[in-house]
């Protein structure tokens, strides 16, 4: 097993577990810091997915590994996004709870 492949499934673990929480908190209540919070789950899930296919070869076209490909691009915007979203959801989520 490639180190890259392991590497990514295990990060899978985390990044599921909190898509999955993201998902059922959503279905409790569709507010908008649950959408944000969906939307950062995802974005983060599709990080080590990323990696899972750089490691797997797949989409050879993307160029994985390459610092200014199209993989490259997709793995940094989605940690960006995922890393904005998903703690802001969360923050906003606080203070609605809190009022």
């Amino acid at each position: 097993m490639n180190a890259t492949l392991l590497k990514a499934v295990i990060a899978l673990v985390p990044a599921g577990m909190l898509f999955t929480g993201a998902v059922i908190f959503f279905r409790k209540g569709k507010s908008p810091p649950s959408v944000l919070q969906l939307l950062g789950a995802g974005f983060l899930l599709v990080v080590p997915l990323t990696h899972v296919s750089e490691a797997l070869r797949l989409f050879p076209w993307m160029q994985w590994g390459l610092e200014h490909s199209v993989g490259h691009c997709v793995d940094l915007s989605s940690a960006i996004a995922g890393l904005m979203l998903f703690p802001l959801g969360y923050l906003l989520q606080a203070f609605r709870l809190r009022s």
